[in-house]
């Protein structure tokens, strides 16, 4: 098989789909692998390493999707992308498609067989290609968050860990799946207080058992979510409910309640934000103000510390992309229910049951076209 990789060009995205090892991983089985020029430049992958792997250089991205039968990516495809897929096309990368309906039906028309890492589950359970950007993602709110709690970046001048005599500041955690969990433990790390909320009370009770009084544990309601929004000088969302849209547990009534230069930080925006204020942002402008509330809701997150991001990821991707380009798409997907699930749309219909419903398309289940 022929494997693409283009350079990701959404706005600060650094991170690569294929590191050299990776490449290697499919070289070494007798594939040809496409790297675009300087795709890894950035996070210093030099053209040389990926030669040395094996690869072939291309200079444009036009060449790599026109010759490949499978495109390995990050970010989901621009539109630009989109439409240099073809029928048949095996396109691998993360896709959130479940808040973009624009990609959806630009994916929908391409013909191309679109699979998506955020929703290929685990023989354990969870999500364990979404796993690592999520505990990069989670870990980074809080230095995002405490970052933009600097008067100089519009919050309200407040140190999070406090300092002896004045108090630390307070943190509450919007779900404690692994993005909550990466937040609970870098919030802790700067001292702040911290509340943990959550629907599952088996999860909150784990969580109690390591962190002890440490943290606060609290069962996730519409009164439990206000109290603590309210009282917070930091609130993290990462709530998750797979392929679908993020529910919207904040609203506007809370947030223009909240403490005057507040910070609050989306993690779920890739699935369209868990509070009704958020709006995707970049790492280029990155924050923005609603009700005297500072709104940090940059789409990838993870990509601005691209090189440690990009290694955690192919950890977790490479063995699925080895197995599309040993059996091809059917008979891969046929022996694995795990990657099967990964199947968003594909030969022009949505195989995903929570991205049809989402966006009104007809579900069509994926073994109907597996053959």
């Amino acid at each position: 098989m022929i494997v693409g990789v283009p350079k990701e060009i959404k706005n600060h995205e650094y991170r690569v789909g294929l590191t050299p090892p990776s490449v290697r991983e499919l070289t070494s089985r007798g594939h040809q692998v496409l790297v675009q020029k300087n795709a890894g430049a950035e996070i210093g992958l030099s053209d040389e390493q990926y030669v040395a792997a094996g690869a072939d250089i291309v200079d444009d991205a036009q060449t790599i999707f026109a010759r490949a039968d499978m495109i390995v990516k990050v970010k989901e495809p621009q539109p630009v992308e989109c439409a240099m897929l073809r029928d048949g096309q095996i396109l691998y990368t993360y896709l959130h498609l479940a808040p973009d309906p624009d990609q959806t039906a630009a994916l929908v028309e391409s013909g191309a067989i679109c699979i998506a890492y955020e929703t290929i589950t685990g023989a354990g359970g969870g999500l364990p290609l979404l796993a690592p950007m999520s505990e990069v993602a989670g870990r980074m709110a809080i230095q995002a968050g405490a970052a933009h709690l600097e008067k100089s970046k519009g919050g309200m001048g407040l140190l999070l860990g406090g300092v002896p005599g004045v108090a630390a500041g307070h943190v509450a955690i919007i779900g404690a799946g692994v993005v909550g969990t990466n937040a609970l433990q870098m919030a802790l790390g700067t001292g702040a207080r911290v509340t943990v909320l959550d629907k599952s009370i088996e999860r909150l009770r784990q969580l109690d058992l390591v962190f002890g009084n440490r943290i606060s544990t609290q069962y996730s309601n519409a009164h439990a979510i206000e109290e603590a929004v309210l009282s917070a000088d930091l609130v993290v969302g990462g709530v998750l409910v797979p392929g679908a849209a993020a529910p919207k547990l904040v609203t506007r009534a809370m947030i223009s309640n909240m403490k005057q230069g507040a910070v609050v930080v989306d993690v779920a925006i890739d699935q369209g934000g868990c509070f009704e204020t958020s709006h995707a942002t970049t790492h280029a402008d990155p924050t923005y103000i609603v009700d005297g509330v500072v709104h940090y809701c940059v789409a990838n997150m993870p990509g601005a510390v691209a090189r440690t991001s990009t290694f955690a990821l192919n950890n977790a991707t490479i063995g699925h992309a080895v197995a599309l380009a040993e059996k091809g798409w059917k008979k891969a997907l046929a022996d694995d229910a795990h990657l099967k699930n990964g199947l968003n749309v594909c030969k022009g219909k949505v195989t995903y049951a929570a991205i049809a419903q989402a966006l009104g398309y007809d579900y069509t289940p994926a073994d109907s076209l597996l053959g």
